[in-house]
């Protein structure tokens, strides 16, 4: 299911067509989403933190995701269902489905991160497994952007509903290829054995609350939604500005992301060999971060007549996108390590300062530059590299546990970074 959020990157697109081109209405629809991500990541992430059962959740949200997904773009339900087809129903009709569709996203998204943390203890291992997950989750993104690239080329739009037909070929391939690797990941992945352990021996949690007196959480935080703000909305916008401002053809709304996301997947494995300290996370954050300011400035004054150049930018911001990903969310790991008590100037351009520039080029630019200033201020623990003595796989001999030391040692990070006591 990997795939499916770049496909949602595209549906204020197939709305502004589906919603009689009112885009604010389309606006209310992605926004009725991410309310509903953002209450059920909190929900899902201490319930998940509590009684565990990763794959339950994961099963559950991908069903959902499933479901609504290809009612967004299946056509408005509940205007076939009243027979009216008012734009304030579809409206409603519309910001329903896209309001499951981020419930079921969000417990989907936070029990398979979780996983992550419970397979292992490790600092550089976690980073590993983190770049590796990054890895594949570009190639679940440029498999849904290989099948765009064929129907854009073959199905030719000539009208509205000629568009809409495109991206509903597009979603209902990418669910039906979502849900026969998420049967895969079922039938083959066992649950991680820390988080069993963990209940087993009856291990006391932290509160909660232990973290909101620490400056690193608020750090760590704050550089995890910059960076979700920079791949985000540098997504949502990537496809108008390509076509509205640089004039290029259709099929570039497949190519330009799937440059972008080979890049990401090249960097992401070669960011495996790297042995990561705290030092590493920042200078590589940092350096992602500043490739994202020079490419966000160039975006923002490229003209049209120089279209051919942001299959470069692209390059550089599938560079940057992995550097700033991987090392954003391997930060967590090292957040969770370090508690104390547990271990060019154109005369005449042939551009125009549009919405897209600013939402494709200053935005992210700007999240990525205060994203490397609140790195820079950080003081992440050096990692304590115990060498791996089990396999890393959740369906292996199970997980690494260090050595006891003071009669307290790690046992799990959970989605709500807690800590278990011995």
């Amino acid at each position: 299911m990997a795939g499916i959020p770049a496909m949602m990157n595209h549906a204020p697109s197939h709305l502004e067509g589906a919603l009689s081109s009112i885009m604010g209405d389309a606006a209310v629809v992605m926004l009725s989403g991410q309310i509903a991500d953002g209450f059920t990541t909190v929900f899902a992430g201490e319930l998940i933190d509590r009684y565990g059962h990763f794959k339950i959740w994961h099963g559950a949200g991908s069903l959902l995701v499933a479901v609504s997904f290809s009612s967004v773009f299946g056509g408005c339900l509940p205007c076939k269902i009243i027979g009216s087809n008012s734009s304030s129903i579809q409206t409603i009709g519309y910001s329903f489905f896209a309001a499951i569709f981020n419930v079921g996203w969000a417990a989907t998204q936070v029990s398979h991160m979780s996983m992550v943390n419970c397979i292992t203890l490790n600092s550089t291992s976690r980073v590993v497994l983190a770049s590796c997950r990054n890895a594949f989750t570009m190639v679940a993104n440029l498999s849904l952007y290989a099948v765009a690239f064929v129907v854009f080329n073959i199905n030719t739009a000539g009208s509205v509903i000629d568009v809409e037909n495109q991206y509903r070929w597009i979603a209902y391939t990418s669910i039906f290829i979502g849900c026969c690797f998420v049967c895969v990941f079922h039938l083959g992945t066992e649950e991680p054995r820390l988080k069993r352990e963990a209940h087993e021996k009856g291990h006391a949690r932290i509160s909660w609350t232990y973290w909101f007196n620490k400056l690193l959480y608020y750090q760590v935080a704050l550089v995890y939604v910059l960076t979700r703000l920079v791949t985000n909305v540098s997504q949502a916008f990537l496809a108008f500005y390509v076509i509205n401002d640089l004039q290029m053809t259709q099929s570039s709304k497949a190519l330009v992301p799937a440059v972008i996301y080979i890049c990401s997947f090249i960097i992401s494995i070669l960011l495996q060999e790297v042995t990561w300290t705290g030092q590493r996370l920042k200078a590589f954050y940092s350096a992602g971060g500043l490739l994202w300011v020079i490419s966000g400035a160039a975006i923002l004054f490229l003209p049209s007549s120089m279209k051919a150049f942001m299959y470069i930018l692209s390059i550089a911001i599938g560079i940057a996108n992995a550097l700033m990903m991987v090392s954003g969310v391997s930060m967590q790991s090292f957040l969770v390590g370090s508690t104390p008590e547990v271990r060019s100037n154109c005369p005449h351009p042939s551009f125009h300062f549009s919405v897209t520039r600013y939402g494709l080029g200053l935005v992210p630019a700007i999240c990525a530059l205060v994203g490397v200033l609140v790195t820079l201020s950080m003081k992440l623990p050096e990692p304590t590299l115990t060498p791996l003595t089990d396999p890393l796989l959740a369906n292996g001999p199970g997980g690494y546990v260090p050595p006891h030391s003071s009669g307290i040692s790690e046992v799990v990070w959970g989605t709500g970074l807690r800590y278990w006591k011995i």
